[in-house]
This record gives C-alpha cells, structure tokens and sequence, in this order.
C-alpha cells in the first residue's frame, strides 16, 4: 500500500484516560480551520463507540463529525472499535498485518486533499498493545509526529509524560511537546516556569497549560438520563440543560423547596406527589430536572400536568442512593450538539495554547518513511 507521507499530521496522545484528548482535538481542529481550508481527522482506535447505520463508529469521531462536518466517510475517520471479545479474538486468531492495513487505508482516505490532520489516539502511550496497536504503534505506523496532554501539576505529571515518552521514542516516534490540562486558573501562572523545567528537562516544549473550567464537568439531563438508564416522563425537549448539583429529597415539600436551587437535579421516590406538584410551582422552574427513583410514579394525571412544562422528569428502577452515586461518579465527555460547551472548549484551546508551534512542528522535518 502506497504511504501518505505527505498531508502534515499529528497525533493527540495523553498520558491517562479523560486527560482531555478529545477537548483537545475538539480545540485544535478549531484552530487549525482557521489556518488551512481543509482539515481532516482520524481516531484509528475506538474504545467507546456508538451504531450509526449498522457501522461500529467512536462516540469522539461521531462529535467531531457533527460540529466540523469535514466530509469525510465515518468508518475511515474511525477504522477500529474494539468491541468487548475484541482483545480476546485477536489473541487466539488476530493478524496484525490486517490491522495495520486497516488503519493506514483509513488515514490515505481521511487525509486525501486535506491540508492537515489530527490524529486523536485512545488512552495513554501503550493503550492497544495487547493487539500491536498501542498508541506510539499507531502514530509509528502513520508516520506522526505526537503531542501529549497531561492533567496539571509538576511531580505526577512530569513522571507519567517521561513513561509514555519512553514507549513514543521505541518507536521513533518524535513528541513535540506537551500541554497540560485542567489546572486551577489561580495556579496557571505559578505553575508555568516549573511545568516548563520540568518538560523541557525531557527534550520538550511546554505548548501550553488549559486551565479547568467547572462548566465542562456539569452533564447535561440527557446525558445524565443515559448514564442512570432512565426514561423521560416529560421535558425530554429540555435535556440540555446542565446540572450544577444533585439533590436528595426525602423531606417534606415545606422543607424541600429549599433545595430547589437554579440548575439542581432533585432525585426523590416516584409517588412523592408533593415533592413534584411543588417543583412544578413557578417558583422552582430554575431547577434543571428530577430523576423518580424505586419505580414508582406518580398518578396518570399528575403526568399529564408533568407533561405540560418544561420541566424534565426521569424514572428509574434504582433507589435515591444508587443514582446520586451514580451521578457523581459518571464522566463527562462533550455531548454531540452541545454548542454551548463546544464553543467554550474551542476558545480555550485557541486562548491557552501554541497552535502555531505544533503546525511548525508538524509541517518541518517530515517523519522518514
């Protein structure tokens, strides 16, 4: 197969799971639109996918698919999903020559008459090395150079990006630099000459420091209905709405409606009529939904008054319990269609780190073939 080698790339690593290397390829291909008419991208290895037309395709690919429209066909800006025996079948019968075709026509297609392309990679450095396509395998195999993200610190951070740059540098691959993620706004500006020691004590460029930003940790209802595997009752058309909090309910509604705070998910039993006829008084609209837990609902004609505002009410099978932890403990990836956040992720990015240093780097001293 004939090798682009051409169409300047590079390849989002990180050194941990939800260190932010969609957010960052989200922003970076905001950047770079602005820089070259045509942009491409490629996730050659999915871990979390979605059915789309009876195709296995990665939720990030389905997200970048929706806010860039880049044209491109879906299964080659997302060539693997590893599906749950996949790791499992590969080791009894696998052939990694097939793999690696798969991705490398994937990447000729995405990249076919783009100016550039990002390549987002899955987890940390060695993330697929139990089927030869760990991340610096991959970005080997295309022929990329590499950028990793890290969340924010000195010790910890500096420590992961030196293990994963040992298995990139096995495979030649060159590590341009680095951006760290998620680090408190008040401490940007201390951190900065320390995390660049610290980098470039290891042959690399501090690219920049993305500070956190609470908003990107608030699910939305919809996302929160997913997670809980919930059913709507009603106000399925205000499932954007972001939650700032959770709440648990079992007080009487005199005492409750303390707790209606702007933007609050409120969890309480199913037959807890008081507790919704309250919610539904005009003084508490600033809530963003109520999950009704136990199975347990409310009377046919209370759901028809439910129905008629727009107030999202979700019903699960679970008690309060088992859905508040749930909540708290679920993770927040940007939602398709989610302009809002999206917007947000694009500034900062654009704001808070060195878009040119990584075209420089990506477009000089093309990786040898």
């Amino acid at each position: 197969m004939l090798k682009n080698i051409i169409t300047p790339r590079i390849f989002v690593a990180a050194t941990r799971q939800d260190d932010g290397k969609t957010t960052t390829s989200l922003g970076l291909l905001a950047s770079l639109r602005k820089r070259f008419k045509r942009v491409g991208y490629i996730k050659p290895i999915g871990q979390r996918y979605v059915e789309v037309n009876g195709q296995k395709i990665d939720e990030d690919t389905v997200l970048i698919n929706d806010t860039y429209r880049p044209g491109l066909p879906l299964e080659a800006m997302s060539p693997i999903a590893v599906e749950p025996n996949f790791t499992r079948d590969y080791l009894m019968s696998g052939n990694a020559d097939d793999l690696r075709a798969r991705v490398e026509l994937a990447f000729n297609r995405t990249a076919w008459e783009q100016d550039f392309v990002v390549i987002e990679g899955s987890g940390h450095a060695g993330v697929g090395s139990v089927f030869d396509m760990s991340n610096a395998q991959v970005a080997a195999l295309l022929k990329s150079k590499a950028i990793i993200v890290s969340q924010g610190g000195v010790g910890k951070p500096i420590d992961e990006i030196s293990l994963n740059l040992a298995l990139f540098e096995k495979y030649k691959v060159p590590v341009v630099g680095v951006i760290l993620n998620k680090v408190l706004p008040d401490r940007m500006e201390d951190l900065w000459p320390y995390a660049e020691k610290g980098v470039n004590k290891l042959g690399l460029q501090l690219l920049g420091i993305v500070p956190f930003n609470q908003e990107l940790k608030k699910p939305t209802i919809n996302q929160v209905c997913r997670e809980i595997k919930g059913r709507f009752l009603s106000g399925e058309k205000a499932k954007r709405r972001r939650v700032s909090r959770v709440r648990i309910i079992s007080s009487t509604s005199r005492n409750a409606e303390a707790h209606f705070e702007p933007n609050s998910l409120i969890i309480c039993a199913g037959d807890r009529e008081d507790i919704i006829l309250t919610m539904l008084d005009s003084h508490s609209q600033g809530v963003a939904g109520a999950v009704l837990t136990n199975d347990l609902l409310p009377a046919p004609g209370l759901v028809k008054i439910m129905q008629s505002h727009n107030i999202p009410f979700i019903a699960v099978p679970q008690d309060s319990y088992d859905v508040a932890t749930r909540i708290n403990q679920m993770t927040v990836k940007t939602e398709v269609g989610d302009r809002e956040k999206i917007d947000l992720i694009q500034q900062m990015i654009e704001a808070n780190v060195n878009i040119d240093a990584i075209v420089h780097a990506a477009l000089m001293d093309a990786v040898p073939a």
